[in-house]
Parts: C-alpha cells; structure tokens; sequence
C-alpha cells in the first residue's frame, strides 16, 4: 500500500478519520464546502464527501479583470472557477457559482487602495476573510441549511473548556493563522478546518491519490487579483491621486528629494529611496496629508509599543480591553513572515495595543498584530490592524 492510499484509506489513522474528527458532526450533516479552485479546498470537499457528509460546494466569483484572472497561483477567478465546478461534478457533490465581485472590490479591493493613501501596508487577504468568506458566505452556507462550513485554510479549530479555539497548524510552514485572526467567536462555532492537522505533502498525496486534477496545481501566491504583483498598478487606476509627487524628508528635517507618490512606499523600505547621505536610510514613516516619506537609519525602525484599531478576542475573558487593563502576557505577531514576540496587553495611549519585552523592527500601520497564548503558543487569542507606533528611546 502506498503513502497516499495509507493517507486516504476510511480508518481512524487516515485522512477521512482526521476529516470527522476535525467536523465533529454525525455522518450525513450537510457541510458548505469554501471551493476556490486549488488543491487545498477541494482536497477539503472531497475528504468530507467520502467521509460521509451532505457536501455542498460553493465558489465566489470576486473578480474579472484582465490579466490577473490568468497568472499562475490565482484564486477566485476564471480557470480556478472552472476547476471548482469540474472537481464538484467529478466527486458528484452540488456546486453553486456566487458573483461576489461587487461586494470583493467595495470591501477588499478599494479598502487596499484607500489604506495605502493613508500610509498604511494593508492585508487584503485578511479583509476578504473577515468579510465576503467569513461573514457573507457563512450566511449563505446557512441559508442552504448546513450545519457548518469548512475551508481549506491551515489552521486547526479545538473545543476547549469554554468553547471552540483558535490554533496554529499543525504544520507550521503552511500556518495560516495570521491571516485568520479577525475570525469571531461566534464564526468560529460554525467554521471547520479539516487540514489544519495535516502537512501539506500528505494533502497533495491525497489530491493525487484520489484522482483530483488539481494534485499538481501551483499553490495561490502573492496578491490574487494583483497582475503580476504589482500593486501600483491597481492603486492607480482606482485612485490616480496617489501617485502626486512630494518630499522624501531625513528625520532630522532635512529634506533629501523627491518622491512619485507615498503608496510607493512600506515602513522599513530601503531599496528605491534615490537619496544617498552616506548611511543607509530606511523608511520609518509615512505622512500621506503631508505627501512626505520620512527616512532615518535602520535603529529608527525600533518600535517599544502599539496600538490597536478594529480589534477581535476569542480569548478567555470578557474582551481585549479587559485584557489590556490586567496586562495579560502575549505573544504578538506583526508580519506573517515574522515569529511572535513577547510583549503584554496594554493601553498605549489611552488605546488598546501591546508593549514589547524587546523593540521590534519595522512595526507598519494597516498590517495586523496577532494574539497568541505564551503558556499555550499555538492558541490564538484574536488581535487587530495596527493603528499607530511608539518609537523606542534611542
């Protein structure tokens, strides 16, 4: 017996056990299953259909635009739709179509825009989570009477003594919890993540195993629907005044040069600054009413504190802002490419947000900062945007 067929094989210690274990509802429940056309999801439907389960299949339309609709790693859009619908016929499940795409670019699309004229470093996988998936395709999974729905995210859902939890996959390479960390607790009551225990080589060996076309698919990379990854390109044509030319000014006021436009720029750039004082400089801020870049050197970047907008918590606990005032140890997480740091809930400024044991680098309003447990480090605790900076005392 191969590693593939041990993987899918209907017994405890196989993918279809893992599947039911990770749904805890009897067999027959209807489940939505979140199809956006790549391996993960419909490895995901097709796992819970053999496992027994009413599946339904549901995939967004979110966008229709030139040539994003046809890079490699895309979602929700052109071929991936017809992938979904052929994967849902194949494992002979219903499939619906939604056109979202209204809804993704008022929500997700023109939000990305709009934070990058305020200086900002958005997220939009994030807001498309927190809004069209997470809190508009759960009203339609229960207006088709599911009793839950299930995507293909790498993260793991556990019942603790108070309720569902929030953790970390197993899998920590394909950890997907950054980007999840706006999920309510009452979406998590209804959410199911049947690979968050899983390593990703175990769900292609399934994918391949179960004859599923999308076994050798690329994974979704970058921005999905930015071409070809740049993002300029989307900013300009929705709002061409970002591009309007301003200062590039050193921290101690001098001003260094010229720049075409602040949503050219992130915290902690270096590359593409065209001024040269000797020392290398970094972007430490961002003035978008001023329209100016404001450099220093790299120390500059070192942030002691910050504070939180649009928070959630599904920690123990009445809320964050309870959390703060009894300045409940974390581990904070401000990039998704960056490990928790440790810190504490605080009020920063009259306002919720987190003080660092140690000055982290490169801190950028618009990205989150995410909530995990120190004395339990896989358990996320929720989180927010980053609102506003302290910079350390150098």
């Amino acid at each position: 017996m191969t590693l593939a067929q041990t993987l899918v094989r209907d017994a405890p210690e196989g993918l279809l056990g893992a599947a039911r274990d990770a749904v805890r509802l009897p067999i027959g429940a209807r489940i939505v299953a979140a199809m956006s056309g790549g391996v993960d999801s419909t490895v995901t439907a097709a796992l819970l259909a053999k496992a027994g389960y009413d599946v339904v299949g549901v995939t967004l339309q979110l966008y229709d635009h030139g040539a994003a609709i046809q890079k490699k790693g895309a979602c929700c859009a052109g071929q991936d739709i017809h992938d979904a619908r052929t994967a849902a016929e194949g494992l002979g499940i219903p499939h619906y179509v939604l056109d979202y795409e209204s809804r993704f670019k008022e929500q997700v699309i023109e939000d990305f825009a709009d934070a990058y004229l305020r200086g900002e470093t958005p997220i939009p996988c994030i807001r498309c989570n927190q809004t069209v998936k997470f809190r508009d395709l759960l009203d339609v999974a229960r207006d088709l009477g599911a009793e839950a729905m299930a995507t293909g995210h790498y993260v793991r859902r556990e019942v603790g003594p108070a309720g569902p939890e929030l953790h970390r996959a197993a899998d920590a390479a394909r950890d997907q919890s950054y980007f999840l960390f706006a999920t309510t607790a009452e979406q998590l009551a209804y959410l199911r993540f049947p690979l968050g225990g899983l390593p990703k080589p175990a769900v292609r060996a399934a994918a391949a195993e179960l004859g599923l076309a999308v076994a050798d698919k690329p994974d979704s990379q970058d921005i999905c629907f930015v071409p070809e990854g740049r993002y300029t390109t989307i900013i300009d044509r929705l709002r061409p005044h970002g591009a309007e030319a301003g200062d590039i000014v050193h921290m101690d006021g001098r001003t260094l040069g010229r720049h075409e436009g602040v949503t050219r720029y992130t915290i902690g750039q270096r590359r593409g600054l065209n001024v040269a004082v000797g020392d290398p400089l970094f972007v430490v801020r961002i003035d978008a009413d001023a329209r100016q870049v404001i450099v220093g050197p790299r120390e500059a970047l070192l942030t002691s504190a910050l504070t939180l907008k649009e928070t959630n918590w599904v920690g123990d606990g009445a809320s964050l802002e309870a959390a703060c005032e009894t300045g409940r140890p974390v581990l904070a997480r401000v990039r998704s490419t960056r490990e928790p740091a440790r810190g504490r809930l605080a009020l920063v400024d009259g306002q919720p947000g987190v003080a660092f044991d140690t000055a982290e680098e490169g801190v950028a309003p618009g990205q989150a900062c995410v909530l995990y447990a120190p004395e339990a480090p896989s358990r996320v605790l929720g989180g927010g945007f980053i609102a506003g900076t302290v910079r350390q005392n150098l």
